[in-house]
């Protein structure tokens, strides 16, 4: 079953790069109360995500946070060291967008979010996805059809359904 607007997001423990190494986080605390984004990539240092993704969340932060959003938080199926390379290379880290690993889908897979593409050497990762949760339930969702695209889950698609009419 996907996840859908209105359901609460179910506990999830994932990963991130600490001072000592690996650190498992809790998704839960992380989001904590109030209003916050989640948006996942099908890999760190693909294409799309590199090139849209990823820059049209860090280009537009002081939007988003002055529409009041408290955290931006991506989620991408990878390892936490990938994870935190590809945050420090497309500005994520610099721009305060926390960039998580979901090392064996298990959060994707919860959501009812993963997909397989053999020929392109994604193997159970997270399809293009951008959420606004608010107090721990999905108050919007926009999926999309393709990996390759960006459109749906865009920064701006989110602040054009956040901005006032």
């Amino acid at each position: 079953m996907t996840i859908s607007v209105g359901d609460t997001l179910p506990a999830a423990k994932l990963m991130t790069l600490g001072a000592s190494g690996p650190e498992e986080v809790s998704l839960g605390d992380r989001l904590g109360d109030g209003r916050a984004v989640v948006f996942a990539v099908p890999g760190a240092f693909t294409p799309t995500c590199s090139q849209a993704h990823m820059p049209s969340f860090a280009r537009n932060m002081d939007r988003l946070q002055a529409l009041g959003v408290d955290k931006v938080i991506c989620v991408a199926v990878n390892d936490p060291f990938v994870a935190t390379a590809w945050a420090e290379s497309t500005g994520a880290t610099e721009s305060g967008i926390e960039v998580l690993a979901d090392p064996q889908g298990a959060f994707t897979e919860a959501l009812g979010l993963a997909f397989t593409a053999p020929p392109f050497g994604l193997i159970n990762r997270s399809m293009r996805y951008t959420m606004l949760v608010e107090n721990g339930k999905v108050a919007f969702l926009n999926v999309e059809e393709s990996p390759a695209v960006c459109e749906l889950s865009s920064a701006e698609t989110l602040l054009d359904h956040l901005s006032p009419q």
